[in-house]
């Protein structure tokens, strides 16, 4: 093996066809002294996956939804790629030897499972899936640390705070400040969001994401699951975290330490940046995005979030502040909720009302083992369900 290849960091990508796994490999791509492509995976959207394992050569392909198995087989039967299907394989894959980090992108508590088997297993984890660390983060980052092995933020916000703190280890935090965009209801009160429909959801001001995200960040749910990811990912107390509203997207977070010195990183809104830094981490490779002009963003503002119109923000502080299965009975009956509202079988605001009652209903576990988390996510989905009529 020549030192080039010695050098090229070997990144498994799950969920690569998602808004963060597609320009993940257009990140790989532009650097392929750098990296190389071995996995693949996809729940269902079997022709982007062959399309992308066609294009990128993978040591392996996981297709999540078995029924497609065989066409997924057929179309690469003329390669060298090894084809797997199902949940099983997912976490069977995230455990073998042949790759170097994991990009976690699979979208909700479907992540979980093979992500904790990869650090399980000693691999290096970028993270774009926040659910992962929102249902079980005392596990996983009990986890990563017995294992040695680094767990690296892809969220934006997270990605900043993980940049202002390089350097820092022995300053004390005094507390992170999330940056909410507001979403693209902003500023709306409870008589307008009665109406609200899913195209309108759909519609982000600065980020383009997939449908759960979108959703997520309409309703702030998405800043309440960061808070606690937050947590996980930076010992932080409950406390020591703070959401404000900053609707220009240039700030993606900051870090306020001990003597009240804040540092900020700053940029245009791209998620390519932040994927780009967790998947070369520790070092900085140039690029061609563009770039953040200060004449051109002359005003930057910032707000309080609105948790009486934006209950959901509430409901997270909530969890983060309770602990134990809360935070998993909430995300489980979140994403059922979303799931309906994307289907137009619930209300924009219903979702709220749905979570709420399945926090209330599901009985609390003040520490709960994984199994324990695991019944707790499967309670609280059929309740949820139950009370929508899915």
């Amino acid at each position: 093996m020549s030192e080039q290849q010695q050098n090229i960091r070997r990144i498994a990508i799950f969920g690569s066809t998602g808004s963060v796994g597609t320009q993940a490999l257009e990140v790989i791509a532009a650097h392929p002294d750098k990296f190389s492509v071995e996995v693949l995976t996809a729940h269902g959207n079997e022709d982007l996956l062959i399309e992308q394992a066609i294009k990128c050569n993978p040591n392996i392909v996981v297709i999540g939804d078995d029924r497609k198995y065989d066409k997924v087989k057929s179309q690469l039967s003329s390669t060298d790629i090894k084809v797997f299907a199902g949940e099983k394989a997912l976490d069977e894959v995230a455990a073998m030897d042949c790759y170097d980090l994991m990009l976690a992108a699979i979208v909700g508590y479907a992540g979980l499972k093979p992500t904790l088997s990869a650090i399980s297993s000693g691999k290096a984890v970028a993270l774009a899936n926040k659910e992962t660390l929102v249902v079980a983060g005392d596990i996983v980052m009990r986890t990563a640390v017995e294992q040695r092995v680094p767990v690296i933020p892809v969220d934006s916000e997270h990605s900043a705070i993980f940049q202002c703190l390089v350097g820092e280890t022995r300053n004390k935090v005094e507390k992170v400040i999330l940056t909410a965009s507001g979403g693209p209801f902003l500023g709306r009160k409870p008589n307008y969001l009665v109406n609200v429909k899913r195209e309108h959801a759909l519609q982000h001001p600065n980020w383009t994401m997939g449908a759960k995200i979108s959703i997520d960040s309409a309703t702030l749910m998405n800043k309440g699951l960061e808070m606690i990811e937050a947590k996980w990912l930076f010992n932080l107390t409950p406390e020591q975290i703070q959401v404000v509203v900053h609707p220009q997207s240039i700030i993606h977070s900051m870090v306020q330490f001990e003597d009240g010195s804040i540092k900020a990183q700053m940029g245009i809104p791209d998620m390519k940046l932040p994927i780009q830094y967790a998947l070369a981490f520790p070092k900085r490779l140039p690029n061609e995005f563009p770039r953040l002009d200060f004449r051109k963003f002359n005003t930057l503002t910032f707000e309080e979030p609105d948790l009486r119109t934006f209950r959901n923000l509430a409901l997270s502080i909530e969890a983060l502040n309770k602990g134990g299965n809360l935070p998993a009975v909430m995300n489980a009956a979140n994403e059922i909720a979303v799931y309906a509202f994307l289907r137009n079988r619930v209300n924009f605001l219903d979702m709220t009302d749905v979570i709420e009652k399945t926090m209330q209903k599901i009985a609390f576990v003040e520490n709960p083992t994984l199994e324990e988390y695991y019944e707790s996510d499967g309670q609280a989905r059929s309740y949820a369900a139950d009370l929508m009529r899915l």
